[in-house]
């Protein structure tokens, strides 16, 4: 993941908007932003999204 994809999810995360276990609620939140990065990311990276949002901690790319 990188700072451009971890800083896309933090301001979802914190604008309250989805549980963001709602994948594609997410999804459809980071298209309607702008958000294409995550919007590719959580296609091809689910589970690694799913374990940054359960510890916090995510491999850099």
């Amino acid at each position: 993941m990188n700072e451009k994809v971890r800083e896309q999810i933090l301001a979802i995360r914190m604008s309250g908007i989805t549980n963001m276990f709602d994948v594609p609620r997410v999804q459809y939140i980071a298209y309607e932003l702008g958000y294409y990065e995550l919007v590719v990311y959580l296609i091809e990276h689910k589970a690694d999204y799913s374990q940054f949002i359960l510890t916090g901690k995510a491999d850099e790319i």
